[in-house]
């Protein structure tokens, strides 16, 4: 981006932890590669961009996530919310056009359950 007084670069790791905290929003969303939701308030905002890839081409920004879904939720539904709010939440906050949020869903979460005592 330009402007009359000079350039302004965002970071591909800024676009990254944005897009991973816009990921971990959504319900249904157990975690991306390396980062689980209960966890990441713990080691700050650095550890949201693991699992995620930014490319930003001639103005148009692609962003590809590899997410782990909780068990018994709708895997199509749940990424679908994800690249909306993905989407949404990295146009705001930097003024890039993303064009692509791709979603690779890497894994899945079990619940385990709780002890009886």
């Amino acid at each position: 981006m330009e402007n009359n007084i000079g350039k302004i670069h965002i970071a591909d790791e800024v676009v990254a932890t944005i897009a991973g905290t816009a990921a971990l929003e959504i319900d249904g969303v157990g975690g991306m590669d390396g980062v689980r939701p209960d966890i990441a308030s713990y080691f700050g905002k650095r550890v949201m961009s693991k699992g995620i890839k930014v490319k930003t081409t001639n103005g148009q920004t692609a962003i590809s996530i590899k997410l782990h879904i909780k068990q018994g939720y709708h895997i199509p539904e749940i990424s679908q919310k994800v690249q909306e709010n993905v989407k949404i939440a990295v146009e705001v906050m930097t003024g890039l056009d993303v064009t692509e949020v791709n979603i690779l869903v890497g894994g899945l979460v079990v619940e385990k359950e709780k002890a009886r005592g």
